[in-house]
């Protein structure tokens, strides 16, 4: 059954059910997304206070067949958080259930509510001598329910996973405007089906996240940071796997950054100071956190020795304040808005075994060399297979001019990462954007079994339509 419109004399009836000032014409930055590409055809917004006035819209919109559009912070780079046509669905932000409800530093656990955003549940949790390792670009923005129904990753995942790996319990309203009141403190709860990992990563079209149980983490006693240049990307395989062995699990991040980042970086950002006259072709960006009575300076140093003599590394420098280590972290930060400010014709999210980060990275170029002239930055969360992969053009020429090449690039990357076993969407989600090629890439026994998880569980198709499964 085709759904009906959030429309005029919709919103007159729900807002009959609900407080004032929780529905309101939709504002541009409800319409908008980040990169430009789609506008939300959506005329209204509700502005739930609680978990029961999202219980009530939902009802409202299971019974009358009126789609709804979930929205976070409105940082997704897939177009999940809006509908750029057919009958125009209710957007729902929670904005306002921005709670923290509860901090057990004994526990290790934070009660957050879904519009919470990510630094405040940072800051909470340092407030109570603890770390919510949870880190990317958009965390000023960003807010839990969105990157609990992205399945978030970020530059810590390759020692505290992704997030759900940082997730206990949920609280959440299903399509037919029910709770589940899963939001449980348990390590373990062995009790049937797990809800908690079916709506984590569903973006939002199974039911709404409305508030979570978060694992927080003891904070590392020390420390450290280095910037290291190394010979090629199996160099920086092998730096890895050495600072691993000798430190284990407590190497945090490790991101692989390419010249042409640099490049980008000098171009458009000249005010950020570099650490070399001349970019290397690579290097990476390593920080450790140690326990008590540990220095990490030193041992950054011990495993450049070892990297320099093993012809691994030929460069570094390691961070000997809180400042030095922020100013190179400023420089993997704003590789993205160096991206943005030049033009991407194609960007990629993919990941692959970490084995073959080098040889897609070579197949790559050599594949796109096919279909033109192009600048590529290479650069990710390494240490977890995931690379950010984005083609530009030439210099002189912008992206307006490879538009009609754009589905030919990045049908030439994916299917490149599919045959090596990869995924075309690593820690971004499926959104709008992608769904064309998760029924291109995905297996056919997932795909229907997706698909009928949604009919199961969303008969009406209200929640979120048209993202990640096909309307």
């Amino acid at each position: 059954m085709p759904l009906a419109p959030a429309d005029d004399a919709f919103s007159s009836r729900l807002a009959q059910s609900l407080p004032t000032d929780t529905l309101r014409p939709a504002e541009p930055r409800f319409r908008e997304e980040p990169r430009g590409r789609w506008t939300s055809n959506s005329k209204w917004v509700a502005l739930p206070r609680n978990t029961e006035e999202v219980a009530a819209i939902v009802r409202t919109c299971a019974a009358e067949g009126v789609g709804i559009i979930p929205y976070g912070g409105g940082t997704g780079l897939v177009g999940g958080q809006l509908q750029p046509d057919g009958p125009a669905p209710l957007i729902l932000s929670l904005e306002r259930m921005s709670a923290i409800r509860a901090v057990y530093p004994q526990e290790n656990v934070a009660v957050v509510e879904a519009g919470t955003i990510l630094t405040d549940v940072q800051r909470a949790s340092e407030a109570a001598d603890r770390l919510f390792p949870l880190s990317l670009a958009s965390e000023g923005s960003a807010r839990i329910g969105g990157l609990l129904a992205t399945n978030a990753g970020g530059v810590n995942t390759l020692r505290y996973g992704n997030a759900r790996d940082l997730v206990l319990g949920l609280e959440a309203v299903l399509p037919d405007g029910s709770v589940w009141h899963g939001l449980k403190r348990l390590r373990k709860d062995n009790t049937g089906y797990d809800l908690r990992h079916l709506l984590i990563g569903s973006e939002g079209s199974l039911g709404i996240i409305t508030a979570a149980s978060l694992k927080l983490s003891p904070r590392p006693a020390a420390t450290g940071t280095a910037l290291m240049t190394v010979t090629s990307p199996e160099a920086a395989l092998a730096l890895l796997a050495l600072a691993r062995g000798q430190l284990g699990e407590t190497v945090s991040a490790f991101e692989l950054m390419h010249r042409m980042g640099f490049d980008f970086l000098a171009e458009t950002l000249p005010e950020l100071r570099q650490p070399w006259d001349s970019p290397p072709e690579w290097a990476v960006l390593i920080e450790i956190g140690l326990g008590v009575g540990s220095d990490a300076a030193t041992a950054l140093e011990t495993i450049f020795a070892e990297a320099f003599e093993a012809g691994l590394v030929t460069d570094g420098i390691v961070a000997q304040s809180v400042a030095q280590s922020r100013d190179l972290w400023t420089l993997r930060e704003h590789i993205p808005e160096a991206n943005r400010r030049i033009g991407a014709v194609s960007s990629h999210d993919i990941s692959v075994p970490l084995g073959l980060i080098p040889e897609f990275i070579t197949r790559g170029g050599a594949a796109l060399a096919t279909l033109g002239d192009w600048r590529i930055n290479c650069f990710g969360h390494v240490g977890d297979g995931n690379l950010h992969y984005n083609v530009f053009p030439a210099p002189g020429r912008t992206r307006e001019d490879h538009t009609d090449q754009r589905d030919a690039i990045k049908t030439c990357v994916h299917d490149l990462v599919h045959d090596l076993g990869g995924s075309i969407s690593a820690e971004h989600g499926i959104g709008r954007l992608k769904v064309d090629d998760l029924e291109r890439y995905g297996d056919p026994a997932k795909l229907a079994a997706m698909r009928a998880i949604k009919a199961a569980l969303d008969p009406k198709g209200i929640m979120n339509p048209g993202a990640v499964v096909r309307a």
